[in-house]
């Protein structure tokens, strides 16, 4: 059974869940209408994604 030689320190614990926190979401303004969306996702108010026409608009 692997075992650790030396006791982790709370320094480095902590410093490897550095990582774990829950960060907000990102958001950016639309270039047309300037409403937020999520990026990488379709505007569901015009239903444009990158400029080209995907969904019927709302």
């Amino acid at each position: 059974m692997a075992v650790p030689k030396k006791k982790t320190s709370p320094s480095r614990r902590n410093m490897r869940r550095s990582h774990h926190a829950l960060k907000a979401p990102a958001y950016v303004e639309d270039k047309d209408s300037g409403e937020l969306r999520r990026p990488h996702h379709i505007d569901l108010a015009t239903g444009m994604y990158r400029g080209k026409q995907i969904l019927e608009p709302k």
